[in-house]
């Protein structure tokens, strides 16, 4: 250590300088050096690695949310998530006893609007999944520029319509899909007289649509699975939607609200009872549109009833734009979630019969 080196030194050269003063003769003598204490020693220091210990910081795994289609809010399956940005397709399907419906059960959200005649039309708009027939396909009408807005520029699978519905789809960001610009997606079938045998095969209307078409945006907030339904217990409702009594019982056994039409089972074509897993009733004013059809003003505000889950939760919708969806609140001010999956949208006249069951 280098105090220990240092003291020997010192010694002898003392020695030496006491030899040169007796002239040189004598011998030099050599004295030990001094014995260091112990304690004024300067500690050692080790050579070794210091020994550390590291604390890692505590880990979470966040999963990502669940891919989940747009107007279902049901988880997409692996492998199918490009079928999120699809444009969606909107069916003008006619309501007849005479003439059923068919493939609107495979629709994610479905429309009951009030047309001319004191009649309802259906526009069914299909995202998640497709359906090769479809019909059967009949006219559009004004009121389907500001209620359809919100899905992006949606592709109109419609029959056309006159001359001033025509220039106002043209005008909008619908996509216009009448027979002029549908090639082979649309077709005639053998099964039924026109005007009520022109069909669509949606699938191949996502392949052969004009361009302009964006993928659409949530219409509906949905709860999470295995959250509590909200609302009151109630089997159903009955809604007068002008001509039409309109009916829906829940059924728990299936989960879906089973739609009646004038005292009788709704049944597509193919015999299939029509079915969702949601009814929304939205009380609409109609003004009196083109050649006096019903004009329903979907911007706004109005009552709202939802039946999700065998429960029921009343409260407002506001829309102040055609490009927004419609915000559902209840009357405690919470937003209304729907369950995940179909959804089925009544639109009936202000002050026309809404009876909750």
């Amino acid at each position: 250590m280098r105090l220990s080196r240092r003291l020997p030194l010192l010694v002898v050269s003392a020695a030496l300088i006491a030899a040169c003063s007796d002239g040189g003769s004598a011998e030099p003598t050599v004295t030990s050096p001094e014995t260091i204490e112990v304690s004024t020693v300067p500690p050692a220091v080790s050579t070794e690695p210091p020994v550390t210990t590291t604390t890692l910081p505590a880990t979470t795994t966040t999963e990502a949310p669940p891919v989940v289609y747009p107007l279902t809010g049901l988880p997409v399956p692996e492998g199918n998530e490009l079928a999120t940005l699809r444009t969606a397709v909107v069916a003008k399907v006619g309501n007849y006893d005479s003439h059923p419906q068919m493939g609107v059960n495979l629709a994610d959200i479905v429309y009951e609007e009030i047309i001319n005649d004191n009649v309802s039309r259906f526009a069914a708009v299909f995202q998640s999944q497709g359906a090769d027939l479809v019909g059967p396909i009949r006219s559009g009408r004004l009121q389907d520029v500001d209620l359809l807005g919100s899905f992006n520029s949606p592709i109109l699978a419609w029959s056309g319509g006159n001359g001033t519905v025509t220039r106002e789809i043209d005008n909008s960001d619908l996509v216009n899909m009448s027979p002029n610009f549908c090639g082979s997606a649309c077709f005639r079938v053998n099964f039924d007289k026109a005007p009520y045998n022109l069909f669509f095969n949606i699938n191949a209307a996502w392949d052969q649509a004009p361009p302009g078409g964006g993928w659409p945006p949530p219409q509906f907030q949905y709860r999470a699975t295995g959250a509590a339904v909200a609302g009151t217990a109630s089997p159903g409702v009955a809604v007068q939607m002008d001509s039409y009594e309109v009916d829906w019982a829940w059924n728990p056994v299936s989960g879906l609200y089973e739609r009646s039409q004038n005292g009788r089972a709704d049944n597509e074509n193919s015999g299939e009872r029509a079915t969702t897993n949601n009814v929304v009733v939205l009380e609409m004013v109609y003004l009196p549109g083109v050649s006096n059809s019903p004009d329903a003003q979907s911007t706004g505000t109005g009552q709202a009833w939802v039946f999700s889950g065998g429960n029921m939760v009343h409260g407002t919708w506001t829309r102040a734009d055609r490009k927004q969806p419609f915000t559902l609140t209840a009357d405690d001010g919470s937003p209304i979630l729907l369950t995940p999956g179909r959804t089925f949208v009544e639109l009936p006249r202000t002050g026309s019969n809404v009876a909750p069951k």
